[in-house]
């Protein structure tokens, strides 16, 4: 099979999984028209770039199923014309309402989610909470890392890639209020931005760190 084949089955790989939301490896193969070992091979190279995500199904007594699906960074391969929209209806929303207005609509909308993500991420650890913060902005699609400075007290989270990004070109008061709901979703601890891909670095950046207890008397 050439290069050109094997790029070829898995875009029609992705293509199928955009286009009926999951399938198994019998179904592609079949749509495709390829050996179930060729199928698999793909599939595997599709996983080790993290554009396709599965989960197992137990069937019976049998054995189990494998379910695939886009993952947020495989869905990113296909055009949208979310962002354009979106900044296209931010500017008529401004202008009809006024800028004023608008940032009051901004802080109402990132308070909604910042009470969500604090519901979410609930008490307890640090270390617990923030990698659910983590598992929230891969789930909207932000290639987000984490890595632990002081374990238990700091962690920097990194986000290669911005899920708003248009948005927060046109408007970059919102990269504002989302340095806000981080702090409102971690109350007992300092939020820092440390990169900024608004100011021409690869990713955003933010420190998180513990406040220090007052000391005892």
């Amino acid at each position: 099979m050439t290069t050109k084949e094997i790029n070829s089955s898995k875009e029609g790989i992705l293509t199928y999984l955009l286009k009926h939301n999951q399938g198994t490896v019998q179904e592609l193969a079949k749509e495709l028209e390829i050996s179930l070992q060729a199928t698999r091979r793909h599939l595997k190279d599709l996983q080790a770039e993290k554009l396709i995500k599965y989960e197992v199904v137990q069937n019976g007594m049998g054995r189990p199923n494998y379910i695939y699906q886009l993952s947020n960074k495989g869905k990113e391969k296909f055009p949208n014309a979310y962002g354009p929209f979106a900044v296209s209806f931010l500017d008529t929303l401004a202008q009809t309402l006024g800028e004023e207005q608008l940032q009051t609509v901004f802080k109402k909308q990132w308070s909604k989610k910042a009470d969500s993500y604090r519901k979410y991420m609930g008490t307890g650890e640090l270390e617990k909470r923030v990698n659910k913060l983590l598992e929230l902005r891969q789930q909207e699609g932000y290639m987000a890392e984490l890595h632990s400075v002081k374990e238990g007290e700091e962690y920097l989270l990194a986000e290669h890639h911005c899920a708003i990004a248009e948005v927060a070109e046109s408007f970059p008061s919102v990269c504002g209020n989302e340095l806000e709901m981080f702090a409102f979703a971690l109350p007992d601890c300092i939020v820092e931005r440390t990169h900024w891909i608004n100011h021409g670095e690869h990713r955003c950046g933010y420190l998180i760190k513990k406040k220090s207890s007052p000391p005892t008397t």
